[in-house]
């Protein structure tokens, strides 16, 4: 594969567009994230300039964009509630900003690599099955839930499976024939022999796409055919001058750390503790993803990512944006556009600012059904047929941790969902380490023979209940041969079972032999070992 350039400027052939169409995908959801957080619809304007502009400059990832998640949706609709006010809880974001800069320089950016990469691409099919599931309204002309709610159960009190009855019942087919033309379009856009027309190079399919849905709109207006309700278009706060654009913005409020207000200071810090650990690791699952889709296998600094993230929500907070993380949909958005640098996250935040200052009337003549259409692409990407095959082929192992996180992650939420699949992979290791091939059946031994128990390299406590099985299974009257040349470190609990079963062997007539290693440096605990197991002879 060659090598594209990595310089900031390198790539802008391939970076602009793909950052144009990462702004028309994160405009909306920025806006939806903030309606369900129950925050000022501008903050996550604010949230995703911040995380275009300032987290993609400090940033190591180079196809990576950040901006307000779903996933904190609810702690942060919460966190309002409780803490009083929008300007309190955004000193909760700086406090949280400020955290995640210390996991960075304390090196906790390796949590992420302890994530199987079952439960990673479990992460990557559930969220494109939950696009496809929670676009499909927006696509017919049903946009109650706003976009950006990517939960099972919603914000308008639905659930995502009977959102789709609710649509059948408000269908718009002006709304319909606006999704079906997009369809279209991005898949006439994808044949390869588009591709190979220089224009169709430059200038991208979702682009074409929202150019359309404007002048359809347009043409509904003036013609009557069809009308686009204010909930199926999308809806940018508008500023009528720079002063007004200015009181868009807001700071927090300190008046509790001033007039030492312990209760309430202690529960800003509170709430920026849990804010940072969520961000924070749902970014690091982000950068795990993100890298595995990066065609050329780069690989992220994850303790500088923490701090770029870290840097990004202290200065969102002190402006009054939203929470920032890593976010999947914008970025794997970047990789299918075909962007190749952080330039391209970049660009996409300074399209965020021009567009809130400069356009945002023109922004609001986009139909969401336009948008459904772009982001069906993005969720079917994500949750291609062939990559659920591809798992499947790999076994039980790889298969079952993965169905579980996308069952999870489509019915719950995606630290849930993740959680689960987590958990169910840790499952299957216990069950492996359990099911050992050393593990003795009375009824297979033949009489006459030893029993041959060979021990691996690392015997931890996991090994515990198949090995203490194993031994007490042993006939009476036997010979059995423990095999520990190739160990390296063992547990103290197993050496204590084995010290057991060879004092409980002199009463049951067994011959133990012990077959300990040439090297003795190749295990920690070999003097302690055979302090406590000997050779036996017993005639």
């Amino acid at each position: 594969m060659r090598k594209e350039n990595s310089g900031f400027f390198g790539n802008l052939k391939n970076d602009l567009p793909a950052g144009l169409v990462v702004f028309l995908v994160a405009m909306p959801l920025c806006l939806g994230i903030a309606l369900a957080s129950g925050a000022p619809l501008f903050s996550g304007i604010i949230a995703g300039i911040i995380g275009g502009v300032v987290v993609s400059l400090i940033s190591g990832s180079p196809l990576g964009v950040s901006g307000p998640a779903a996933g904190l949706a609810v702690i942060v609709l919460e966190a309002i509630k409780d803490l009083g006010s929008f300007e309190l809880f955004l000193g909760a974001v700086v406090i949280a900003g400020f955290f995640q800069i210390i996991l960075g320089i304390l090196k906790a950016g390796v949590i992420g690599y302890y994530f199987p990469n079952s439960v990673i691409k479990g992460m990557l099919a559930g969220i494109g099955i939950i696009i496809i599931l929670k676009q499909i309204p927006h696509a017919f002309g049903y946009d109650k839930d706003p976009e950006g709610d990517w939960s099972f159960f919603q914000f308008d009190g639905h659930n995502t499976l009977s959102e789709l009855g609710y649509m059948l019942d408000n269908i718009n087919w002006g709304a319909v024939i606006i999704s079906c033309i997009a369809m279209a379009i991005l898949i006439l856009w994808d044949r390869p022999f588009m591709k190979k027309i220089s224009l169709f190079k430059v200038v991208q399919g979702a682009l074409v796409v929202v150019a359309a849905g404007i002048v359809i709109n347009l043409i509904y207006s003036k013609t009557g055919w069809f009308t686009l309700e204010g909930d199926e278009l999308v809806s940018i706060p508008v500023a009528t001058s720079f002063d007004g654009f200015i009181d868009l913005f807001a700071s927090p409020d300190w008046s509790s750390f001033m007039d030492l207000d312990f209760s309430k200071a202690g529960a800003i810090v509170k709430t920026g503790a849990i804010i940072a650990l969520v961000a924070s690791l749902e970014t690091l699952l982000c950068v795990e993803a993100t890298d595995k889709l990066d065609p050329q296998k780069r690989v992220t600094p994850t303790n500088r990512e923490l701090i770029a993230q870290g840097t990004g929500n202290m200065i969102s907070g002190f402006i009054g944006g939203l929470p920032i993380t890593q976010v999947i949909v914008r970025s794997s958005a970047n990789i299918q556009s075909g962007g190749k640098t952080k330039a391209a996250a970049f660009f996409h935040g300074l399209l965020l600012l021009v567009s809130a200052i400069s356009i945002p009337f023109v922004l609001n003549l986009i139909p969401y059904a336009s948008l459904a259409a772009i982001l069906f692409m993005v969720g079917y990407k994500l949750a291609k047929p062939s990559m659920i095959k591809e798992m499947y082929k790999k076994g039980r192992s790889e298969f079952i941790p993965f169905a579980v996180t996308v069952i999870a992650i489509v019915f719950t939420d995606l630290l849930v969902g993740i959680s689960l699949g987590l958990v169910v992979a840790i499952f299957h290791i216990l069950w492996k380490n359990y099911k050992m091939p050393y593990h003795f059946h009375p009824e297979d031994h033949v009489n006459g023979e030893p029993v041959k128990i060979a021990l691996s390299e690392q015997v931890t406590f996991l090994n515990k209940v198949s090995i203490m099985k194993t031994l007490n299974d042993l006939p009476d009257g036997t010979s059995v041969e423990i095999d520990a040349r190739k160990m390296k470190t063992a547990h103290p609990d197993v050496l204590e079972i084995i010290e057991d079963f060879r004092q409980n062997a002199l009463t049951r007539d067994i011959k133990v032999e012990m077959l300990m290693p040439e090297r003795k440096d190749d295990l920690e605990s070999v003097k302690r070992f055979e302090n406590h197991v000997v050779d036996q002879k017993m005639d």
